[in-house]
């Protein structure tokens, strides 16, 4: 299983700009796929972003598109979201998710969060 450390979290205005970081350790960081989701007071959580083992495959939800980019080092074990043009509704806990698929089964791991807050 490998786990995961979210960094970069903070209050920013809105319009500002934010890069979140996830460091991975304990299993090959190369073979998982990496995502973001978030999770805002009272609502479910919520796909935000991923990107392929090799990087060569990004995805977005929609709100985000344009303005998110993830991308990741796999020299460095770490993924990283790259928030520009924050609005008020991005704000929310932010979680970094590995997944890799072993015997045709996905298994996840969850890092533990980083806050991010947009002032109007």
């Amino acid at each position: 299983q490998v786990q995961l450390v979210e960094s970069g979290g903070g209050l920013v205005q809105a319009g500002g700009s934010l890069r979140l970081s996830c460091a991975a350790s304990g299993r090959t960081f190369s073979n998982y796929t990496m995502g973001w989701f978030r999770q805002a007071p009272g609502k479910e959580r919520e796909f935000v972003a991923a990107i392929s083992w090799s990087g060569g495959a990004t995805h977005y939800r929609g709100s985000v598109k344009g303005r998110f980019a993830i991308s990741r080092d796999n020299a460095k074990n770490t993924v990283y979201l790259r928030m520009n043009g924050l609005k008020p509704e991005d704000t929310a806990v932010y979680y970094c998710y590995a997944e890799v698929i072993r015997a045709g089964l996905p298994f996840g791991s969850w890092g533990q969060g980083t806050q991010v807050t947009v002032s109007s």
